[in-house]
């Protein structure tokens, strides 16, 4: 359900000096109107942050957009709130077609001359695709920039264990929040870090600098996908079929992602599902599922589906047994196990994993999880489903099918083909030939170099907020297309390698990075922080981080755009 917000308003029907219905005192209409004001978030800018940006790196002209995002925070609280209550969930399409519409009176709003929502019909693994929205702002600039977003969430599958309800969009603190206490004002909702809290930050920030500047100071493409947690299926038959909407951006930045460092690889994802039914193995129900008292003397295609997925793992559940599992991962050089090892002297594990929501990691050495976490192939167990799914009820189910869905996360140099076909080949080595492989999606992986234009820029931003980050490896690290920068459709963009042999790339130099807090991504109780607190960034000082990265970028050109002109 989306929550609607009664505003104030004010009936004109009153004249000065005269009391009529409705009009108090006999004010005027204009002492009427300012009697009666919106009421106000009372978001600090600052909040407490301990951050000082070296306003002496700051041209003037960004210093008028700093100022305008402190005036007009509450504002901009109030646009994710509004994004948050629309649900816009892509797996079972609720909202879509609303917050696809959305978004484009978002890029309206902005003023992009052209904003349209694109159907793209069914993908090539057979789904039908989600809308995808296309914008272009021309300001007549020399640069232009193609901004990548998602609209779409994941569902809400445990709403009784969220602190206020997911499509609210409510501001907690942050105790009651589950994160440091310090922090005096979390935003609560599905979507709120993954992926609409980053994304209208950035749009806060560039309507701030339109508004503070009179124009932009680059061309905007944006493109928004209702597809990301379904694979990009749609994105990839759009960027595949409209190449030319996109051929005019000199490089790409995703929406400003909070990782103190910088992004613009992915690691590869597919997903899959397994099968089990009592018709393929010859054993058990064949038709449909059959009364549970059956299992006396009937074969159990559940059981029989437990136990092929434990030969497929140790017992722990950690470490897949799989034959060829690792093969043609690329090893890591020593300048990247040096920065693993750098990386992991800061890790807090118990802080960590207080904000993920976990008792504790598999490992308690910090350079053993920080490699784990950036550096191999997993296999995961998603969900399992068939027969009897109520909760708290009862019923006696032997079901005939049952089903469970896997993503799997894998590095360069891995194909997923490769890894689809030893799956395969372990199945019926352990004696699971009847059990059904489909192949739901696939995101290659992606590498990224950052010696350009957009990385440096956003390089400054760090520098003149004073924030540490990690400094990308030289060339094409392997740890910048792996679990260092999840899993996003990098691989339709990039200009450096990818793993999908079959799709040429745009070949655009991709980067992002920014401040700002959120955690829970398709968890309960998702935020994003709002006011900050010692070296933890609120709202505000995000969004000037993003305008900062715009702004440094229409400034550093080492590469001649492609309008040809400086």
């Amino acid at each position: 359900m989306i929550r609607k917000y009664l505003r104030p308003f004010v009936v004109f029907g009153c004249i000065a000096g005269v009391s009529l219905s409705g009009c108090k005192d006999g004010k005027a209409p204009s002492e009427a109107a300012k009697s009666v004001s919106k009421p106000k978030l009372g978001i600090r800018p600052h909040g407490d942050e301990s951050i000082k940006i070296d306003m002496a790196k700051v041209d003037p002209d960004l210093q008028k957009v700093y100022s305008y995002i402190d005036e007009h925070i509450d504002e901009h609280v109030e646009n994710l709130q509004k994004w948050i209550q629309q649900p816009s969930i892509s797996n079972s399409g609720e909202g879509i077609p609303e917050t696809a519409e959305q978004v484009k009176g978002m890029f309206d709003k902005l003023g992009c001359q052209e904003t349209k929502v694109y159907d793209v019909g069914v993908a090539e693994w057979g789904q039908p695709s989600n809308p995808v929205v296309y914008a272009h702002c021309d300001e007549g600039a020399p640069k232009t920039l193609l901004v990548y977003w998602m609209y779409d969430t994941m569902p809400v599958t445990q709403p009784d264990l969220w602190v206020a309800p997911p499509f609210e969009g409510r501001i907690v603190d942050g105790k009651t929040a589950g994160i440091d206490p310090n922090i005096r004002k979390v935003l609560v909702g599905r979507g709120a870090v993954n992926s609409k809290g980053p994304e209208m930050t950035e749009l806060n920030a560039i309507m701030s600098l339109k508004a503070a500047m009179g124009k932009l100071p680059v061309n905007l493409i944006f493109i928004a996908e209702g597809d990301e947690e379904r694979m990009s299926m749609g994105l990839r038959k759009f960027v595949t079929t409209h190449p030319e909407l996109l051929k005019s951006a000199d490089a790409m930045m995703m929406f400003g992602v909070p990782n103190f460092g910088m992004m613009g690889g992915s690691e590869g994802l597919m997903y899959i599902e397994l099968t089990t039914s009592g018709s393929k193995w010859g054993r058990g129900p064949t038709v449909s599922d059959i009364h549970g008292a059956f299992k006396r003397s009937v074969d159990s295609p559940a059981w029989r589906h437990v136990q092929m997925l434990a030969s497929l793992t140790s017992k722990d559940g950690n470490t897949p047994a799989i034959a060829g599992w690792s093969d043609n991962i690329q090893p890591l050089n020593p300048k990247e196990l040096e920065a693993l090892k750098a990386s992991s002297k800061t890790a807090d594990l118990k802080k960590a994993a207080d904000n993920l929501g976990v008792a504790r990691f598999i490992t308690d050495d910090p350079y053993k999880m920080t490699l784990m976490t950036r550096y191999s192939t997993i296999l995961n167990l998603d969900g399992i489903w068939g027969g009897n799914m109520y909760a708290n009820g009862s019923g006696a189910i032997l079901p005939n099918k049952i089903t469970s869905k896997h993503s799997i996360r894998y590095i360069p140099n891995q194909r997923s083909a490769d890894i689809l076909k030893k799956i395969r080949a372990q199945l019926d080595k352990n004696g699971y030939k009847d059990v059904e492989v489909k192949m739901i999606g696939d995101q290659p992986w992606s590498k990224m170099s950052y010696d350009t234009d957009i990385a440096h820029a956003i390089e400054q931003m760090y520098d003149i907020f004073g924030t540490p980050y990690q400094k990308p490896i030289d060339g094409n690290s392997i740890l910048e297309g792996s679990g260092a920068s999840g899993a996003w459709p990098a691989y339709l963009f990039t200009n450096s390698e990818q793993g999908d042999p079959n799709i040429k790339p745009l070949g655009l130099p991709i980067a992002s990075g920014g401040l700002g807090m959120g955690g829970r991504a398709h968890a309960a109780n998702e935020y994003w922080v709002i006011e900050g607190a010692g070296k933890v960034a609120g709202m505000a000082t995000a969004e000037k981080a993003v305008a900062t990265q715009i702004y440094q970028y229409s400034k550093t050109t080492t590469v001649p755009p492609k309008s040809g002109s400086k």
